[in-house]
């Protein structure tokens, strides 16, 4: 096993993370509402059909990701938007297509995002996320995002409408956890990594519900925009992002755990 580690080792291909990373990644993640929508909504091509589209451009991406050995910020954040926008039309399928509504479908997601961890610690002995120098800890990295960026738009749909807190109220409400988890990591001694997928999940429903702010009918308490002008104009703000900060890799997180 050790040579077969020492074989596909390569540079750490994940970005440093900073303010500028979890900024564009709210972004990603409002994207991937609003993008997700638009196939399935707006184009009115169903659920499980954009499902099929979104899974088809993850894959694509995802190989290009697999197959370089280094740090490519565009790249990188391509796979995340492609995770966001195949969670969000995967999700949607399951809460409402299939029947298993916001909650089952997010005990079930949670449960998912549980198994991909352990699997992950079981198979490389840590789930650091501050240094992905391996193809079987990537593989784990990107199939834990996939997972939990479908968790989180469950939840998300979950608190804006079964809490019936709104699209605004339940953007609060995850910003303020998201808030309570960075003064955990500034303040306390609570486990890097836990601390890490906490918010890589709640960022998630904090952007579908801003995605839904942004583009769901005034008399739902949206703002009635257009999915697919939205979705263009959030990309843009990201590549500007991407490329206006030092996207690297050379500062870690955590150590590994």
């Amino acid at each position: 096993m050790a040579n077969t580690d020492q074989a596909s080792s390569m540079l750490n291909k994940v970005p440093a993370v900073t303010l500028a990373f979890w900024v564009i990644k709210i972004a990603a993640t409002t994207v991937g509402e609003t993008g997700g929508d638009a196939l399935s909504m707006t184009l009115n091509l169903g659920y499980l059909v954009s499902t099929y589209i979104f899974a088809g451009i993850f894959v694509v991406v995802l190989a290009g990701q697999l197959a370089t050995r280094r740090f490519h910020p565009l790249l990188y954040w391509a796979v995340i938007v492609a995770t966001t926008t195949t969670g969000t039309t995967i999700s949607d399928y399951l809460d409402r297509t299939a029947g298993l509504g916001y909650p089952r479908a997010s005990l079930l997601l949670f449960a998912g995002v549980l198994l991909s961890l352990g699997l992950w610690r079981l198979t490389t002995g840590s789930v650091s996320v501050s240094r992905i120098t391996t193809r079987r800890a990537e593989f784990f990295y990107w199939m834990t995002i996939l997972i939990s960026n479908t968790l989180g738009t469950a939840l998300g749909d979950f608190t804006a409408d079964s809490m019936a807190s709104g699209f605004e109220g339940g953007a609060l409400i995850f910003g303020a956890v998201l808030v309570v988890i960075a003064a955990a990591y500034f303040f306390t001694r609570i486990n890097r990594t836990f601390l890490f997928w906490s918010a890589f999940i709640l960022t998630r429903p904090l952007g579908a519900t801003l995605g839904d702010t942004l583009t769901k009918p005034v008399h739902d308490g949206g703002l009635n925009l257009d999915r697919i002008m939205a979705s263009l104009v959030i990309t843009a703000f990201m590549i500007v992002c991407i490329l206006f900060t030092r996207q690297q890799s050379e500062q870690p997180l955590e150590v590994a755990s």
